[in-house]
C-alpha cells in the first residue's frame, strides 16, 4: 500500500512518515515542496498527490476551526473517493463543533475511517508557540483551567495503527495524556527537567493578541489563537478519556516524560 501523509512535515505528519518508513511502507510526504506538490488550498495538486494511493493521513493546516475548512474537507474526500483512496484517518479536534464537522464529512466518504481527536500538545511546549522564553516566563492568556495534554509520539502511533489495521475503521478515538495539568503545572514539570526557573503568568487576551499584532502576525492566526485559548480552552476538555488505551493497548506518555524526553535535547536550555 501507498499512505498519504498531509501536512507531512508538521508535528504529526512527520513522526506518521518516520514510523511507517520503519514499517517499510511507501509513503507519499504532502507538502508545498513535495514530488508531486500538495497544498490544501491548491485543489489543482490533489489529484496527483492522491494518484495511487490507499490511504491518507489527514491533518488540516491551520485547524479544522477556520471557516473554510468543511469546504476543503468535503472536496478532498470526495476527490479522494474518486482516486479510490479506501482509508482515511483524520487528526481532528476535542471539543470543537467545527472539527465535528469534518468529522462527519471524511466518515461519509469512505466506512474505512478514523477519528484522532486532540487537543493541546505537549510537543507545543517545545516545537511551538508555548516554548518558554529566555526569561523563563510563560505569559499566557489562560488561567487555571486544567489540559491533558497529548504527547505527539502517542498520536502517530495511533495514527499509523489506524492507517495499516483495518480493525480500527469507524472508531473514534479521543486522545489525551494520563492526568490533566493547569498551565502553571506544566511550566513547573518543564523547569524540573530543564534545570531552569521555568514558571507561568497568565495575562489579559487583549494584550496577549496585542503583542501578537506588534510582531506583525496575520490576522487570521490571531483569530485562531483567541479562539483556542477561550472557547477551546474552557475547561470543556479538562477530562482524561482512553483513547491511546482503546488503540493501542497501553497507557498514554505522561507530561513528564515528555519533558525529560525534551529536555535532552537543549531546547530548554538557558
Amino acid at each position: 500500500m501507498t499512505i498519504l501523509i498531509t501536512a507531512g512535515h508538521g508535528k504529526t505528519g512527520r513522526r506518521v512518515a518516520a514510523r511507517l518508513d520503519a514499517l517499510g511502507i511507501p509513503t507519499r510526504v504532502g507538502s508545498r515542496t513535495g514530488t508531486p506538490p500538495f497544498d490544501w488550498y491548491a485543489p489543482e495538486t490533489w489529484p496527483a498527490a492522491l494518484a495511487g494511493v490507499d490511504a491518507a493521513y489527514l491533518a488540516f493546516v491551520p485547524d479544522l476551526a477556520v471557516p473554510d475548512a468543511p469546504k476543503t474537507i468535503e472536496a478532498f474526500t470526495a476527490e479522494a473517493a474518486r482516486q479510490g483512496v479506501r482509508r482515511l484517518v483524520l487528526l481532528s479536534g476535542r471539543g470543537e463543533a467545527e472539527a465535528e464537522r469534518c468529522e462527519h464529512l471524511v466518515r461519509a466518504a469512505t466506512p474505512e475511517s478514523t477519528v484522532v481527536r486532540c487537543s493541546w500538545f505537549a510537543q507545543n511546549f517545545s516545537e511551538d508557540y508555548l516554548v518558554p522564553p529566555e526569561d523563563g516566563v510563560l505569559r499566557l492568556p489562560v488561567g487555571d483551567v486544567r489540559e491533558p495534554f497529548v504527547d505527539a509520539d502517542d498520536i502517530a502511533d495511533v495514527a499509523v495503527a489506524a492507517l495499516t489495521d483495518g480493525r480500527h475503521a469507524g472508531q473514534v478515538y479521543e486522545l489525551t495524556g494520563p492526568r490533566a495539568l493547569t498551565f502553571a503545572e506544566a511550566a513547573a514539570e518543564i523547569g524540573r527537567a530543564s534545570g531552569r526557573d521555568v514558571r507561568f503568568e497568565p495575562v489579559p487576551l487583549d494584550a496577549y493578541t496585542g503583542a501578537l499584532r506588534d510582531a506583525q502576525t496575520p490576522e487570521e492566526v490571531i483569530a485562531l489563537v483567541s479562539y483556542l485559548f477561550t472557547e477551546v480552552l474552557d475547561g470543556r476538555n479538562e477530562g482524561v478519556r482512553d483513547g491511546v488505551r482503546r488503540a493501542l493497548g497501553r497507557e498514554p506518555r505522561d507530561f513528564a516524560d515528555y519533558a525529560r524526553d525534551a529536555a535532552r535535547t537543549g531546547v530548554w536550555a538557558g
